[in-house]
């Protein structure tokens, strides 16, 4: 209560000291990088990051690409491979006459190699840079190349995707958050009762949302991802806090004049159930942080504290603002439309066998959607931008003109022998779906000798310590054709040297499908087993957290096995973060309608009485909280052009009604068919006896009075 009085009191500076932190939180935020390549995510102990490494460190060369230019005679062609040379982090341009010199005549080329650089009307330049993928010089670059060669220039590669996906990412970013104000004001306005709080609501958590954005500084830098559902995701989950303090409030004003002693009673309540609640958000957020593949832990790490920041923000600045505002927010109150339930509990308690058939029914087609949903879900970043956006019209132009789907790249000791290094690469070439293999060895043949090519030739491609040789591959990035691929070249390299590494977007993408299959596992585990725990020593009962558990994970079930129905195929990371978020931040309406059910059973009420309250009194604010989440993130699933943020958006929105409709109309019956169940196994349920068939009734013990 003394945390609760000071707010009151201290509510003046509490806002002033709100809003000078949002100076420093605003700086925090402008100078936070956003990190837009996914790889960059992957354990620094595999070889494909390794191998990456050394590319850059021994040869100066880190991200790659392919330029595609058509419609361009030879002599410009060369004019401008000149250009592109001279670009800033630009190492090395390898076109077809990258190998020759004055000593070398042209006639030896195999033709092979002369075709593969060449069709009728276009022709393809390689390009390395000294600089990493996602890095932002590299970005630059890749903008400079496109301003150069104009429309006839074509910049395929994982960093044109980088490139593409940021310029469109900081496009968008700005409507996301718009959107989710937008609509779950409007959202707010409909299901509250009035007109004005929503907004106060929206200062409340927007400036908890700008800190915590802000407070990533100390990171150095968040992913594109993280970025972008952050503010929407935080706003969505920390929006039932508010109601809750909002409510509370109401309910002391009402019987009591003094609105600074209502304010610290409604603070008082607020905290002591918040904290409960966030604590199962926040554990399934935590659980985003045991993923290898780190890009969970930063979207985890963000989210947890964003949630945290919410509370924080609810029981301090909130009541601040509502204290400052009371006068205006009580004329424009309005009559909620949310109808009243009491009909609707009566017909629902009548027939809550039925209820109880369709859980049961809904169990087989949920649980075979949700593992095709799994199996089907994609890798190929490519697939998230529209198709009309440049890197997607480089990589048809490479697939379609010169048949290369993704490129691989070998590292090979420099000291193994040439007679080694051609063996491999004709083995390497036999390999269904390789295209070539283009090294010195597979260039020159066996009968020029390296030794006559200048330093300024041989140093693109081999240095001390490395060989590097480049593969064209048919088959796309993140098929199960290029993983069976890059298993057999894999083995065909270790046989001519143990230390060699296969790198490139490929093989780094299969790196992540291995990754990100043992991680959704580990994930699902861990943020069950916690919110397990935590439910159990909330409620101190052994039967509820397996009652509450298996009915939102039916409803996880429902929302991610309907994109199999629908036909939908979804990217890999949305599976593994929703199913967690899903569980942490809708698990708590049923906690809510359990805890009053409980408090009604303590109290003598019969189960039939117990229930009935507690779906009265729990389904507005279920409806309120489910439909603010809904719509937060609803309008961002239309909008959106980038499908990681839409579906997962989409995901979302639709995990808020499906948990909604589960609790309010299943888990009312469930408690009804396992109520002796529940006050058997619940600690503070033991005092309720029976006294006959459907009544109950509670043991005073301090006064000894039944």
């Amino acid at each position: 209560m003394r945390f609760s009085k000071a707010v009151v009191k201290y509510h003046i500076p509490i806002i002033i000291i709100s809003l000078v932190l949002l100076f420093p939180s605003i700086l925090g935020i402008m100078n936070t990088r956003i990190n837009y390549d996914m790889l960059d995510y992957l354990p620094d102990n595999m070889d494909t990051v390794k191998g990456q490494e050394e590319l850059l460190d021994d040869f100066g060369k880190g991200a790659f690409s392919f330029i595609v230019v058509e419609d361009m005679s030879t002599k410009d062609v060369a004019k401008l491979k000149t250009k592109i040379e001279n670009v800033d982090h630009v190492e090395t341009v390898l076109w077809y006459d990258s190998l020759l010199d004055t000593s070398i005549p042209m006639e030896i080329l195999p033709d092979e190699i002369y075709d593969e650089f060449n069709t009728k009307n276009a022709t393809m330049l390689a390009v390395f840079f000294d600089t990493a993928t996602s890095a932002d010089e590299t970005m630059d670059s890749i903008r400079e190349i496109r301003a150069t060669a104009g429309k006839q220039c074509f910049v395929s590669g994982m960093s044109a995707l980088v490139t593409d996906l940021k310029d469109l990412c900081e496009k968008e970013e700005p409507i996301y958050v718009a959107l989710a104000v937008i609509f779950a004001c409007a959202a707010m306005m409909l299901f509250l009762d009035g007109w004005m709080i929503p907004f106060v609501f929206l200062a409340s958590i927007g400036v908890a949302i700008l800190i915590n954005l802000g407070t990533n500084v100390f990171f150095g830098e968040i992913s594109y991802i993280t970025k972008a559902l952050s503010a929407v995701l935080q706003l969505a989950v920390t929006m039932d806090y508010s109601i809750f303090l909002w409510h509370s409030y109401n309910e002391q004003r009402d019987i009591r004049e003094d609105k600074n002693e209502a304010m610290a009673i409604a603070i008082k309540e607020t905290l002591a159930s918040v904290l409960g609640s966030s604590i199962t958000t926040v554990a399934g957020f935590i659980a985003l942080c045991f993923m290898t593949f780190t890009l969970g832990r930063d979207l985890g790490i963000v989210m947890a504290k964003g949630v945290l920041l919410g509370v924080l923000s609810c029981v301090t600045l909130l009541p601040s603002l509502i204290l400052v505002l009371d006068k205006q927010l009580h004329k424009t109150m309005h009559r909620s439309l949310i109808p009243d339930v009491h009909r609707i509990a009566e017909k629902m308690l009548k027939k809550f066998p039925v209820f109880l058939v369709i859980f049961v029914l809904l169990i087989p087609p949920a649980l075979y959607g949700y593992t095709q949903t799994n199996d089907e879900v994609y890798y190929d970043m490519g697939q998230c931008l529209p198709e009309d956006i440049d890197y997607v019209i480089a990589n048809s132009k490479l697939s379609n003109d010169f048949d290369i789907a993704s490129t691989h790249m070998v590292l090979i000791d420099a000291d193994t022998p040439n007679q080694d290094v051609r063996s491999m690469i004709n083995e390497m070439e036999d390999v269904d779906g390789v295209k070539y293999v283009l090294g010195l060895e597979s260039v020159l043949g066996s009968q020029v000798p390296e030794e006559i090519l200048p330093d300024s030739v041989l140093n693109v491609v081999k240095s001390d310590k490395w060989e590097l040789m480049l593969i064209n591959s048919e088959y796309k990035v993140a098929s199960d054709e290029v993983g069976e691929q890059i298993d057999s070249l894999n083995a065909i390299l270790k046989k001519y040297d143990k230390g060699g590494m296969l790198i490139g977007e490929a093989p780094c993408m299969k790196d992540m499908i291995d990754t990100t299959d043992h991680d959704f596992k580990v994930v699902n585990a861990v943020s069950i087993i916690a919110i397990f725990v935590i439910i159990a020593v909330v409620e101190k009962s052994l039967s509820l957290p397996f009652i509450l558990i298996s009915l939102i994970e039916l409803a996880i079930f429902i929302n991610l096995g309907l994109p199999h129905y629908f036909g939908q195929s979804l990217p890999f990371i949305a599976p593994i973060c929703i199913s967690t978020i899903q569980l942490g931040a809708t698990v708590d309406y049923a906690i809510l309608m359990t805890t009053r059910y409980k408090k009604e059973r303590i109290r003598g009420a019969s189960k039939r009485d117990a229930v009935y309250t507690s779906i009265t009194t729990s389904i507005p604010s279920i409806i309120v909280s489910g439909m603010g989440l809904f719509a937060a993130t609803f309008g961002v699933a239309l909008y959106s052009d980038i499908d990681i943020i839409s579906s997962m958006c989409m995901l979302m929105a639709r995990a808020a009604v499906v948990s909604m409709l589960c609790v309010i109309f299943i888990l009312p019956a469930l408690l009804m068919l396992f109520d002796k169940v529940i006050v058997k196994t619940t600690f503070d349920m033991k005092n309720v006896v029976k006294l006959g068939k459907n009544d109950v009734k509670v043991k005073e013990i301090n006064t000894g009075v039944q």
